[in-house]
């Protein structure tokens, strides 16, 4: 058996997501196909962007091999499904390792209802 020991498979693992949300291009796509439930063809999601079919093709398979979307062949379209499983499962077992980050904590540290963790608001005052 030739399989990699868990904690590198591991490391792969986290390589290929954060190198496949590196570029945000493919995180828009991540980002338009969970709001348009899920699922699109790749037609569908090429239209919404201004980049070539190629660039958009090159894209979607970075996106496939950190199995951050699986493609389905319906007919003669390719679709593609997010599988928010793997990205939870990958980013979310590595953001765990530091306990400080809170769960509804945005970029910015603040949580949707404008409150950071600390209890504050961003400006330093309390709501």
């Amino acid at each position: 058996m030739s399989s990699r020991p868990r904690g590198l498979a591991d490391l792969d693992a986290l390589d290929a997501v954060f190198g496949a949300l590196a570029h945000r291009s493919r995180r828009t796509i991540l980002a338009v196909l969970h709001a348009r439930g899920g699922e699109m063809t790749s037609g569908a999601i090429a239209s919404r962007f201004d980049c070539s079919w190629p660039t958009t093709s090159q894209h979607l398979q970075v996106l496939a091999k950190a199995g951050l979307v699986t493609i389905a062949l319906r007919g003669r379209e390719h679709v593609y499904r997010l599988d928010t499983q793997r990205l939870r499962s990958v980013a979310g077992a590595w953001l765990g390792r530091f306990g400080e980050i809170q769960a509804g904590v945005t970029l910015s540290g603040v949580t949707p209802s404008g409150v950071t963790p600390s209890g504050g608001t961003p400006s330093g005052g309390t709501s």
